[in-house]
């Protein structure tokens, strides 16, 4: 996915801003719909190559860390917990950048990935497209990992083998 040329059209690639407002730009060069939550939120949809995601970014200007917060819209039944947790652990010794969870209100599935900005607080281009474009990268590369245990009863190591598998047959 190289969307950056499009991207760097709409956003000059040295005027870093408030990373909300970056995303906002991001969002708005792609063309997918979005809504400020708050100054320091922002919500959109990202369409991936398996499902429609839900993104959010959040703004901590206190620390100075944007999280970056990419659903999937899979939950956790509890029959299956055991073996998504064990599917989680597998994934995410294989990131290096980020990692999937769960919310434990609702048994959501996510990516999560802090960005820490620094004093200023600035995001710049090139940053938002690299962290937005890895949060839709990973989640579509382990999504039919989470489909293979919830929906075709595998074992976690055997879900993981098949996504693998079926990824390398596409490259």
């Amino acid at each position: 996915m190289d969307y950056m040329r499009s991207v760097q059209d709409h956003i000059d690639r040295d005027d870093d801003a408030a990373p909300v407002e970056m995303l906002a730009s991001l969002f708005e060069a792609r063309g997918w719909p979005f809504e400020f939550v708050s100054d320091d939120e922002i919500s959109g949809e990202v369409q991936g190559s398996w499902a429609t995601y839900q993104f959010q970014g959040v703004w901590r200007a206190e620390d100075h860390v944007l999280q970056l917060l990419c659903l999937p819209d899979i939950r956790l039944p509890d029959d299956k917990r055991a073996a998504m947790f064990e599917a989680l652990a597998l994934i995410n010794e294989q990131l290096w950048v980020g990692h999937f969870d769960v919310w434990s209100n609702g048994s959501v599935l996510l990516y999560r990935h802090g960005l820490m900005l620094g004093d200023e607080g600035l995001l710049s281009p090139s940053q938002a497209q690299m962290a937005v474009e890895a949060a839709i990268i990973e989640c579509d590369r382990f999504y039919p990992v989470f489909q293979f245990i919830l929906w075709g009863d595998k074992t976690p190591a055997e879900a993981l083998a098949a996504a693998m598998v079926d990824a390398a047959g596409e490259a």
